[in-house]
């Protein structure tokens, strides 16, 4: 029989389940039939179970439905194909929270995934790791800088540089910082920005790393720019006036000697002049050498804009060799030229980039002056990171650690006759061509000059 409520079925079974009760109780007292009390016996004790069951049905939706959520488990499903209404009832509510589960765990799933593609497309690095170091988190900015697949914990990039764990260990919430890195075949300069939250008791530290080298060179060299144009204008300005008066007094000094020494005046008067017009030609050459010495150092706010074009790398360096090749001969020293790929092509300015080459090799060649063996290698490969780089290498004297930070500096110069030009028009050449020149330095042993494109 089909019951359409919860409530009338219980009642029903309770009637029922009475009746049968007062029916066994009656036949007990009043009759002897083992048989009939057996039976009857029986089919209380079916009632009563049936009861249980059937009030014990609500509890076991429930526990299902609670283990559901307990375990995250929402595919499970509860079948409304009961005949009695208030459990078809309860049946669909659970079906609609599970569905409303479903549905927030799809939202959070989606807002989970929006946010690693944010983060893996971001170009600063980012780290996520605990107190201990144990990373949680990475992005493909931080792989590609540390040339990394992976990294279970900060202390790995121990052997990248001990400083950069040290800083990141250390680092206070709101802090920034600058570490630097120093390779062989490159320079970074780190900025490091340090927040620290918390999650289900967990202390995150999130620190985003930015490569600043670039911009930093690019500020520098803009700085020295504006201080040698302001140096220049004010110097010539001083200067021009005083080289022509100069040429013109030593002019008019010219003629008055020779009119006096026509007139056989009086000798002192005629070397009296003389002095002066020694010191006169004295202070017009060292003026025509200062306006000479000023236009050179114009060069650098006035290279060329680049013209941009492709051309093989094997190329420009076998040019730079032919260029040096007779010099080389002439002092016995070996050149080595690498290209890897052989078919590796640049672009950029050829002119400009062999005139940054030329500069290089020049020094090359002056540093290994005196050595028993001298070599020099010219080599051009694709770095770990995927770009065009370009080496001048010697075994020469080398540069003092103390002097390394200073040669890019315009006006610096390690050499006696040396303008301390060569090096920074060659990091202004590869500024322009968005590009870095390095350099690394172990004396007696070798000399790394660095370009990367």
């Amino acid at each position: 029989m089909a019951f359409r409520n919860f409530r009338v079925n219980i009642v029903i079974r309770i009637i029922l389940l009475t009746a049968t009760l007062m029916a066994f109780a009656f036949l007990l007292m009043q009759t002897e039939l083992t048989i009939t009390l057996t039976m009857i016996g029986v089919i209380a004790i079916f009632q009563v179970v049936s009861l249980i069951r059937h009030a014990d049905s609500t509890n076991r939706l429930l526990n299902s439905f609670l283990q559901s959520i307990r375990y995250s488990d929402f595919t499970r499903t509860f079948q409304v194909e009961s005949s009695d209404d208030s459990l078809n009832r309860l049946k669909k509510t659970f079906n609609d929270v599970i569905g409303d589960f479903q549905a927030v765990r799809a939202e959070k799933e989606e807002s989970y995934h929006y946010l690693q593609t944010v983060i893996q497309h971001i170009g600063i690095a980012l780290i996520a790791f605990q107190k201990d170091g144990s990373v949680e988190l990475i992005n493909n900015a931080t792989k590609k800088l540390f040339q990394v697949r992976t990294l279970n914990n900060i202390q790995n990039l121990r052997d990248y540089s001990p400083d950069l764990v040290q800083r990141l260990l250390t680092i206070k919430h709101g802090e920034n910082t600058l570490v630097k890195i120093r390779e062989k075949d490159d320079y970074l300069q780190l900025s490091v920005y340090g927040t620290e939250f918390k999650i289900h008791n967990r202390t995150i530290i999130l620190v985003s790393i930015k490569n600043i080298q670039h911009e930093l060179d690019e500020k520098e060299m803009e700085s020295w720019q504006k201080l040698i144009r302001v140096l220049t204008h004010e110097i010539m300005n001083s200067i021009t006036p005083i080289s022509s008066l100069s040429s013109t007094v030593n002019l008019l000094m010219d003629d008055v000697i020779g009119s006096l020494k026509e007139k056989d005046s009086c000798g002192d008067d005629v070397e009296s002049l003389q002095e002066i017009y020694s010191a006169l030609q004295t202070i017009q050459k060292r003026t025509e050498g200062l306006i000479h010495f000023v236009n050179t150092y114009r060069n650098l706010t006035r290279i060329p804009t680049p013209n941009f074009n492709i051309f093989p790398v094997t190329r420009l360096l076998n040019n730079i060799y032919e260029l040096h090749r007779q010099e080389m001969n002439e002092k016995h020293v070996a050149c080595k030229i690498v290209v890897d790929p052989p078919t590796l092509e640049l672009y950029a300015d050829e002119q400009l980039i062999e005139q940054v080459l030329i500069n290089l090799v020049k020094n090359a060649i002056h540093a290994i002056e005196g050595r028993e063996s001298p070599e020099i290698e010219m080599k051009a490969f694709l770095n770990r990171r995927g770009k065009i780089t370009i080496q001048i290498t010697d075994n020469g004297a080398g540069i003092l650690p103390e002097v390394l930070d200073k040669i890019f500096i315009p006006f610096f110069s390690t050499k006696p006759q040396g303008s301390g030009i060569g090096l920074s028009l060659s990091r202004q050449i590869l500024r322009l061509h968005s590009g870095t020149i390095n350099v690394y330095s172990e004396p007696d042993v070798e000399t790394r000059f660095t370009l990367v494109f």
